[in-house]
């Protein structure tokens, strides 16, 4: 973290649903009363082909600014979960990933020697509300992640299983230089650089990342 970093905070985030901004702190409690969401889920409880089931509140943390308010059906699995998290934010280039609940590795190549286990587990085999767990991205240049599980209901998931409730806004980040917002992030330096001064940075251009709404900024290849 630099000293032209503007927040030091989670920044606020958008409702999927409504549209409104809340605090990460707000946002849970928002939830339980959101009108928007709520009458969606009226609507998927009166579809007759969609069976009630265990769904999970699990909130994803990275970094200073990065999080995620998802809900995932409980027999969904750590591959599916992976899966989304790649998806929203960290996949680059196929790297390996890990899941350690309770002092268990579930890798997505699980090495047996190790005590890995598979992430085709559901995640009622392995989580409950109050839990709190953790996720790596990439053993090279790795993005950790903090997850806990708030909660869960009885209800239903569209025919998705897993959706995302809501996420942070992007972060306003200052360049290293000067006082206009950075665009972009040097993998030599670890500088944040805006348009303004680029010409002026010393390192390769070729080793500068666009800066994106994800804790895998400026990380190995990965642009969003």
């Amino acid at each position: 973290m630099t000293k032209k970093e503007r927040k030091l905070s989670s920044p606020d985030g958008k409702c999927n649903f409504c549209g409104n901004s809340y605090s990460l702190q707000g946002i849970s409690a928002h939830f339980k009363k959101c009108a928007e969401k709520n009458k969606r889920d009226l609507a998927l409880l009166k579809d007759q082909g969609i069976k009630q089931s265990r769904i999970f509140h699990i909130v994803v943390g990275g970094g200073y600014f990065y999080w995620l308010h998802i809900e995932a059906k409980a027999n969904a699995t750590l591959y599916e979960l992976d899966s989304f998290l790649r998806g929203i934010w960290v996949e680059c280039c196929m790297h390996l990933s890990m899941f350690r609940i309770d002092d268990i590795n579930f890798a997505y190549s699980p090495m047996q020697e190790y005590g890995d286990r598979s992430m085709s587990v559901a995640l009622d085999k392995v989580l409950k509300p109050g839990m709190k767990f953790d996720y790596e991205y990439d053993f090279g240049s790795t993005t950790h992640l903090k997850l806990k599980v708030p909660g869960e209901r009885i209800g239903k998931l569209d025919r998705e299983e897993i959706r995302l409730l809501a996420r942070n806004d992007a972060p306003e980040i200052l360049c290293s230089h000067c006082d206009q917002l950075a665009t972009d992030i040097c993998v030599e330096c670890s500088e944040w650089i805006c348009k303004s001064c680029q010409e002026k940075h010393k390192c390769d251009e070729e080793m500068l990342l666009p800066v994106v709404n994800s804790p895998r900024a400026g990380i190995c290849g990965y642009d969003g």
